[in-house]
């Protein structure tokens, strides 16, 4: 191996019990970029690297206090020039041994930049069209996972919160201060980080959410007279404030989601029949309040 790798505590070979070896002592991930316009950005293996020669991702071993999606942008800027602080990521995938697993994480990045092989470990990094990448000699890892990974990697999720239906779905004293309520959900949808897909009824293991709280009523007011709130720039959580009917203006958030990205995966969080029926029309999926509160609690 060339000496001028990064390396991290990571390093290392596991012998795992699926009778392979595997890089990565607590495990490795690695980062694909895409843009609609140019496609998915593939790294041309070393020659002198494990699987050399075949095309894959950047990515490599995780540090022992590392997070799968941190590990993946370090690798991804160490390997690739990918600016680390403006890698928004979408959607992750497992391959997971037990004792070993990778961490496929697909992500955008939020600026215009030229990639290019910044240390020894690439012969090339390159924008490849989507519908081209089954021609090229592909990691056989990555090759296995491309096909599952091709029909959802330009997707995002757009996750609408019922916020009356979700706080009246537990008799908490939510009535004594409907606004007081609508303002904790909201704190608590925006410390989610990502949500196990399998939950949501979506493929690929974890995806990160735009969420919309729609809120109705005395709820309208939530955060209104507080200047130290998060602003929807900054905040995974855009408030939506129905002027009337909150149900009407759900399923426009979920029209109008669905008109600017069709492919996207729209989830409206409600137990409202009518209206899961009225956004099921307009192209949504739904889950029960019972699903977020899971989410919430961290997927137990």
């Amino acid at each position: 191996m060339s000496p001028l790798r990064h390396h991290t505590d990571g390093d290392g070979w596991v012998e795992c019990t699926c009778g392979q070896r595997h890089w990565g002592l607590f495990g490795s991930a690695g980062l694909m970029v895409v843009d609609p316009a140019r496609g998915v950005l593939l790294q041309h293996r070393a020659e002198w690297s494990h699987h050399g020669g075949t095309w894959g991702i950047p990515g490599g071993a995780r540090a022992s206090e590392e997070s799968a999606l941190d590990g993946a942008i370090r690798e991804a800027h160490e390997e690739a020039a990918v600016p680390a602080d403006q890698v928004t990521p979408s959607h992750s995938w497992v391959e997971d041994h037990g004792p070993w697993s990778y961490t496929t994480v697909v992500a955008r990045c939020d600026v215009d930049f030229v990639p290019y092989p910044s240390d020894p470990e690439s012969l090339d990094i390159s924008w490849v069209p989507a519908a081209d990448v089954d021609a090229l000699p592909l990691h056989p890892a990555f090759g296995k996972l491309w096909p599952a990974i091709r029909e959802q990697a330009f997707r995002h999720l757009v996750l609408v919160v019922d916020a009356a239906n979700v706080v009246g779905s537990r008799p908490d004293g939510w009535w004594r201060d409907r606004e007081g309520a609508a303002e904790r959900l909201h704190d608590k949808l925006a410390a989610l980080t990502s949500l196990p897909g399998a939950l949501l009824g979506l493929p690929a293991t974890s995806w990160w959410p735009r969420i919309h709280l729609v809120v109705e009523g005395q709820a309208r007011n939530i955060y209104r007279a507080d200047q130290s709130a998060p602003s929807d720039d900054a905040s995974p959580v855009v408030i939506e404030r129905a002027p009337a009917n909150g149900d009407d203006l759900i399923v426009a958030v979920v029209d109008d989601a669905l008109m600017r990205r069709p492919d996207d995966h729209v989830v409206v969080v409600t137990a409202d029949r009518e209206l899961r029926q009225r956004v099921t029309r307009s192209g949504a999926s739904t889950v029960g309040p019972r699903t977020l509160h899971q989410l919430i609690a961290g997927g137990a």
